[in-house]
């Protein structure tokens, strides 16, 4: 789950399914060893971090977050993932903001994503 918000849904979705579950948290906020992945904002950078051997590895892994705009947060996710030796098999976003084209930003990016809601 992508913080903080995708925590209450991964964590969720993780207990119904009986699968793991790993924090994607913004930077130094994690008590252990942790991999890090930069990316852009409109107005400047931003950084994902997860806590190394969390998951095992080569563990197949679903994104899921609350809201999905530009698709750059969850494309971070992702390519964090793939560096900590994940295979990352989509996401899953509570909401999309349509107008801010993220469903398309991840289809150009090869990512499969499941929104339930879209405005």
């Amino acid at each position: 789950g992508i913080e903080s918000r995708g925590f209450i849904f991964g964590a969720t979705l993780a207990h119904h399914t009986g699968t793991g579950f790993a924090l994607a948290r913004k930077p130094n906020k994690l008590p252990l060893a942790s991999h890090r992945q930069s990316y852009g904002l409109e107005y400047g950078t931003d950084s994902l971090e997860l806590q190394q051997s969390t998951l095992p590895k080569n563990a197949r892994v679903l994104i899921v977050d609350d809201v999905l705009a530009t698709g750059g947060t969850i494309i971070a996710a992702s390519q964090l993932l793939k560096n900590a030796g994940f295979e990352v098999v989509g996401a899953l976003t509570l909401l999309e903001i349509s107008g801010l084209q993220g469903g398309n930003t991840l289809m150009q990016k090869g990512m499969t994503n499941r929104t339930v809601l879209t405005a």
